[in-house]
Order: C-alpha cells, then structure tokens, then sequence
C-alpha cells in the first residue's frame, strides 16, 4: 500500500479553477443532439427483449451549461460531464440505469435540488472540484464510492448509514473540514481526509469496518480519538500534521492489534528518536513511514517491552 492516495485529479484541480477565467472568452452552449451522437458508445442490451442501445457517454469539456436534451437518453449507465459549466443535474433524473457519473470541475454549489434520489442504481460518483459547501440533499442508497475532494465542504453530517448503506470508499481531501465527526458508516472501508483543517479526531467508533484512513496534512496534534471499535484498521497516514511527542501517540494503543502501517513524516515528532517507541506501542507493525520493520528492530522493541514490565513489578 502506497504512502498516498491515487489521485484523482492532479494538485493544480483543487483550486477554484472557474473562477480566475474570464467566461466572456469562451463560447458557453446547451448540450445538442450532434454532441450526444458524438460522444456516445459502448453498444449494450437493454431491458427489453432483444433491444439494444449504446450505454456510455463522454460530454467532458464541451463548455456546457445545459444538459436538458439528456433527458431522453434513458439507458446511458457510464457518463463523464467533467470540465464543463454545469449547476444543474437535474435532467439526469430519467436516467434511472445510471451507475457511474463524474461531474468533476464543474459549478455545483449545492446537492438541494439535484436527481441523486431518482438514481437508485448509481455505484460510483465524482463531484469534485466544485462549489460545495455541505453534503445536504445527497442520497445514494447503492453507491459504493463518492468522490468530493477539492471543494469548500465544511461539514459532513449527512453521512449515515441509513442513506449510504453500501459506500465503502470516501474522498474528502482537500476541503475545509476541521474535525472526523458526523461519519456514521459502519460498513466504510477506506477514507480519504488529507488537506483539510482537522485538529480533533472524533466519531470514529462508528467505522468498524475501516481498513484505511488518511488524514495528511491536517493540523492534528494528537491522536487521542482512535477508537479500540475500528477493528480493521491496517492503514493510517498522519503524515504533515503537528504531532510533536510520542506522548500524543498513546491512542494508537487502541488500534495496535491490526495496524501495519504508520506514517507520521513531516511531523515535529521527526526531531526525535520515536521510531523504537513506536514499536513498543506497535509491535505488530510491518512498515513505518517507507521503511520497512526489521526483525531485529521487532526483537529489540520486545525486549525493552519485557524490560519495562520487569521494572514496573514491584519487588517482593
């Protein structure tokens, strides 16, 4: 498993691309019937008998800012709308077999109002670098993975279980939240935090099935709300926050029976020698930061281990 997330656009999209353009110098248009022809592929079966129709649509980077003439094209399943003008989705609502929308830089400001209730099929959806600032309006009883990074989301309380039962990935990087609570998804595996302004982990007892958890480049300078719940958690990069002893370190205590790999680079901590410490309070972990752990590393933190032990028996 690699130190970073995959991104999914580069570093320069986190920025409010849009809004340093000058859009009198270029040619905005409505979605035509020429440019679906166009972009259209992917010949498929519907659900009727022998029917057929070409499923996957490609509008990316077409200047548009109305896509109503979409609303005839029922069967499209895969559509990427990304680099366009777009704030409005709401024609995708007849688009009821959709399973995969990207809608990246584009001019969304909010979910209220949107079709994601009609699109109980949607599995996979990227909506980032917009205008978002919350999370309010979005349903998506089957998506397995949402994509939101590079936004102005503050707060995320409306992710629950009961409205997103099946996601398993979560992006949020690069927004303005400040703090890990109002995430309740119990069956989430992997979640994506880095570059916001996080200073307190919490609410993290509700992610029993979590196996990564990114929080890079955050203002974190302790990890006390780690959760002895999280049960599944191999992955945790801290890497860029302001953790300066091996005293704020205590809660991964918490999650040291699964726990593989730590990275803590970047941090005030690196002034000290904390890597032997670490051990001590991880002795199951494979790899700190790139380095791999030795087994000579992992013998001698078990024997401090036994040494301290000896020393806190008091003598008869």
């Amino acid at each position: 498993m690699s130190d970073t997330h995959s991104d999914t656009l580069s570093e320069e999209g986190l920025d409010d691309f849009k809004e340093d353009e000058d859009l009198d110098e270029i040619q905005l248009c409505p979605l035509s019937k020429d440019m679906i022809t166009e972009g259209l592929s992917l010949l498929s079966r519907t659900e009727k008998y022998l029917e057929y129709a070409f499923v996957k649509l490609d509008l990316k980077e077409k200047a548009l800012t109305d896509i109503a003439a979409i609303s005839s094209y029922i069967h499209i399943r895969y559509l990427d709308l990304s680099n366009n003008y777009i704030a409005d989705l709401s024609p995708l609502a007849t688009l009821s077999y959709l399973l995969w929308l990207k809608v990246d830089r584009n001019a969304l400001v909010s979910f209220q109002g949107q079709p994601f209730a009609e699109l109980t099929f949607l599995q996979w959806l990227s909506v980032s670098v917009n205008r978002l600032t919350d999370i309010d309006g979005l349903v998506g009883p089957a998506l397995e993975t949402l994509i939101l990074q590079g936004n102005r989301i503050k707060t995320i309380n409306g992710l629950q279980s009961g409205v997103f039962a099946n996601l398993v990935t979560l992006e949020l990087r690069g927004n303005y939240l400040d703090t890990t609570d109002g995430i309740d998804l119990p069956n989430l595996q992997k979640l994506y935090l880095a570059q916001n302004l996080i200073k307190r982990l919490e609410g993290l007892e509700k992610l029993e099935c979590l196996t990564t958890l990114h929080l890079r480049d955050n203002h974190l300078e302790t990890l006390d709300g780690l959760s002895p719940n999280m049960r599944s958690l191999q992955y945790l990069n801290v890497r860029g926050n302001v953790i300066a002893d091996e005293k704020a370190l205590e809660g991964l205590g918490l999650v040291a029976k699964t726990l593989r790999v730590l990275v803590l680079s970047e941090n005030p901590l690196e002034e000290t020698d904390y890597r032997m410490g670490v051990l001590m309070l991880l002795p199951q972990l494979d790899r700190i930061n790139k380095v791999t752990v030795s087994l000579e590393e992992r013998t001698e933190a078990r024997r401090a281990m036994r040494e301290l032990k000896e020393e806190e028996i008091p003598a008869p």
